[in-house]
């Protein structure tokens, strides 16, 4: 007798929007989250070394990923750009497939939330049951990742255009939570809201 897979909660939402946030919230209350920025990190420093070596040879030295020689080649070519999400993308998918398997087999496991930050760009919002955007004003977004190490206007700005705006996120989100002006209780107490909707889905 096969498993039931559980809920796909799907978190997604431009970046500096506060989504790491959100999902140290689900992780603390104990529901399984996948964080789609880590395994990324993770397969750049591993599986992807060979595969982005053929696509950009002039990124890889000495079998270690350079990642700024990477930026500079696909910032500017929106073919690189994509070349290398075909790249990641795929494996993004893979590795959340294995991971919502695994936890599916756990028995009373019946939510998940998978951070995937470039879901709706990736025409991907079919592969979750719901989709939780997060989304905070340009300035505020801005000034916060401005606060990471290695981050420019420059990068901000050429990865922000990448991502669809949040006006066109809303139109196909399920559930939004705007962080801007929220203390961490009340995102807190947002997110209760919508874990409150979501177990109302679950039991319907």
């Amino acid at each position: 007798m096969t498993s039931k897979l559980p809920y796909k909660l799907g978190l997604t939402g431009s970046i500096g929007s506060g989504k790491s946030s959100i999902l140290n919230i689900f992780a603390s209350y104990g529901f399984p989250v996948y964080d789609a920025d880590r395994v990324v990190s993770e397969f750049y420093a591993g599986e992807a070394v060979p595969l982005i070596k053929e696509a950009f040879p002039e990124s890889v030295q000495q079998d270690r990923l350079d990642k700024n020689v990477l930026w500079e080649i696909i910032r500017q070519d929106r073919a690189a750009w994509k070349r290398l999400e075909s790249i990641v993308h795929p494996f993004v998918f893979m590795r959340a497939d294995a991971f919502i398997a695994e936890e599916g087999s756990r028995k009373g496991c019946n939510l998940v939330v998978l951070d995937i930050p470039l879901l709706f760009e990736c025409e991907k919002e079919n592969y979750v049951d719901a989709v939780l955007l997060v989304v905070a004003r340009q300035e505020v977004r801005r000034a916060r990742v401005l606060l990471r190490p290695g981050m420019t206007e420059d990068k901000f700005r050429d990865i922000s255009a990448h991502q669809f705006p949040a006006w066109r996120k809303r139109l196909l989100a399920d559930f939004v939570i705007d962080t801007s002006d929220l203390s961490m209780e009340e995102v807190r107490q947002e997110v209760d809201r919508i874990i409150l909707k979501i177990h109302q889905r679950i039991q319907a």
